[in-house]
């Protein structure tokens, strides 16, 4: 049986949410989580070189993070619980500079989100816990990783949650006003 996906598209070009086609029965599911020839007919073309895979606890918001050396598609996923996913158009010239978009993503909606090369990320766990797993189309390179602040105001992200448990690092990421001369290039 050939699977189907339907991809529903965000007000920021590129990103999108992929609703893949879920059987269930008695037995449970399934499902195809990947396939590189059916979503490289939908524009998300790969090569995917490395998964990872987080767990996180209520309340926790990670992000927002983006390399520019080695800039990172993601093809993002929840198999536990439920996150506020966010993606963030940071490339410098954009007509969609500076705007966000926000998805749920849940392990019983089977959503995923594709998150371009040259957006930010970031994610908010609102259930007691989440796990996340997620394609990258480049290696993490923490040299070339840089991140903007999650609550920076000219954002304005509507996160659920008012105190956030973050990182050290995520708790001083500066502003993207501040990041200016850092930001990858939009390329039209």
């Amino acid at each position: 049986m050939v699977q189907q996906v339907r991809l529903v598209p965000t007000d920021l070009p590129g990103v999108v949410v992929i609703e893949p086609e879920v059987l269930v029965d008695g037995r449970g599911f399934f499902l195809e989580t990947y396939h590189a020839e059916r979503y490289r007919r939908h524009g998300i073309e790969g090569p995917f070189v490395q998964d990872n895979h987080s767990r996180s606890a209520a309340g926790t918001l990670r992000g927002l993070h983006l390399q520019t050396r080695r800039p990172q598609g993601k093809l993002i996923r929840v198999i536990e619980g439920e996150v506020y996913d966010v993606a963030v158009d940071v490339r410098r010239g954009s007509p969609t500079f500076g705007r966000w978009v926000a998805v749920t993503l849940t392990a019983e909606n089977f959503k995923q989100c594709y998150v371009p090369p040259g957006f930010a990320h970031g994610f908010c766990v609102v259930s007691p816990s989440a796990q996340m797993e997620y394609k990258c189309t480049d290696i993490y390179d923490p040299a070339g990783e840089i991140g903007v602040a999650w609550n920076d105001p000219a954002l304005a992200i509507s996160w659920p949650v008012r105190e956030p448990l973050l990182s050290p690092r995520d708790r001083s990421h500066p502003t993207l006003a501040e990041l200016t001369d850092q930001l990858p290039e939009w390329r039209g």
